[in-house]
């Protein structure tokens, strides 16, 4: 089962790292909250859906009084998903799906980097991969004269990454100890609300704009917002978290070779570069936080 749930989280990294294709695509003809909105509101009835085929599971929790809801801890999960989503959503319009999927997945470098702060204890991989992934943020935003130019979507990338951050360390805090299909629900509706309220106040949102991205709308509501996240669920429960960060972090590679494939986007050598870097230091980071498992497992 081991190598079945490696292969359910590399499914989940896959419609993850094509989602970014889709979120630029479907802002084409609509405004980036009003494409936020209606990719939550596809994505509560799913989940809602997989709250219901899980019932027998929820259940048999009761049964056993192992039953924890996670309807209010979804709240707050949910009002840092809000702000990740939203910062990510605005920046795609002013980068490139490749530049995006790498910058976001910085969080797989702050979480261990957090993590370590926190504890005040030194890990010489973490900070090696941390120095990899700022080298490769700056090879990655090296414009055409040979500067260093972070623009305006890059940097929303990144500040989206740190809530990314914030959202990981939320749920790992609380997913052990209650429903996680409950708590995933509650946060895609809370991002539901507060896209359709930023939709509202910000932008005009109309019906022949949505309906003519219902493609991409409904590809990033059904298979990353609900099918991904069952995937993961089911595929974290037969591999080890760290190995699991490490396969998810190919979302980054396939949202790159997506924007190539699909939208025909080019990287110069630097910015090919620069994403080598900063695979490795996700990697390296990633390494570091599992033989900081493993000597947790010895001692």
């Amino acid at each position: 089962m081991r190598l079945g749930g490696s292969f359910l989280l590399l499914l989940a990294a896959f419609f993850w790292g094509t989602t970014f294709v889709a979120q630029s695509v479907g802002m084409e003809d609509i405004g980036p909250y009003t494409y936020g909105a209606a990719r939550y509101v596809v994505a509560v009835p799913v989940i809602l859906l997989i709250w219901l085929l899980f019932r027998g599971r929820r259940e048999a929790a009761k049964a056993a009084g192992s039953y924890r809801a996670g309807w209010k801890s979804g709240l707050g999960a949910g009002a840092i998903m809000l702000a990740a989503t939203t910062l990510q959503q605005v920046g795609m319009q002013y980068t490139t799906v490749g530049k995006a999927a790498f910058i976001t997945c910085l969080y797989l470098v702050f979480v261990p980097l957090v993590t370590l702060l926190i504890q005040k204890r030194g890990e010489l991989l973490t900070w090696g991969g941390a120095f990899l992934a700022l080298a490769g943020l700056y090879f990655l935003c090296v414009s055409g004269e040979g500067g260093f130019s972070l623009a305006a979507g890059d940097s929303l990338m990144l500040v989206s990454s740190f809530f990314w951050t914030m959202h990981i360390l939320y749920i790992d805090r609380f997913a052990a100890l209650i429903d996680a299909i409950e708590l995933s629900a509650a946060q895609l509706f809370v991002c539901a609300c507060g896209s359709l309220v930023l939709t509202f106040f910000l932008e005009e949102p109309q019906a022949a704009g949505i309906l003519g991205a219902w493609a991409p709308i409904l590809y990033a509501g059904v298979m990353s917002s609900g099918v991904a996240f069952t995937l993961q669920i089911v595929g974290q429960q037969y591999t080890d978290a760290a190995l699991a960060a490490v396969i998810m972090s190919l979302e980054a590679v396939i949202g790159a070779l997506a924007g190539v494939l699909l939208l025909g986007e080019r990287m110069d050598a630097a910015e090919l570069f620069g994403c080598a870097l900063m695979l490795s230091g996700m990697l390296f980071a990633q390494l570091a936080a599992l033989r900081k498992g493993r000597r947790a497992d010895i001692s």
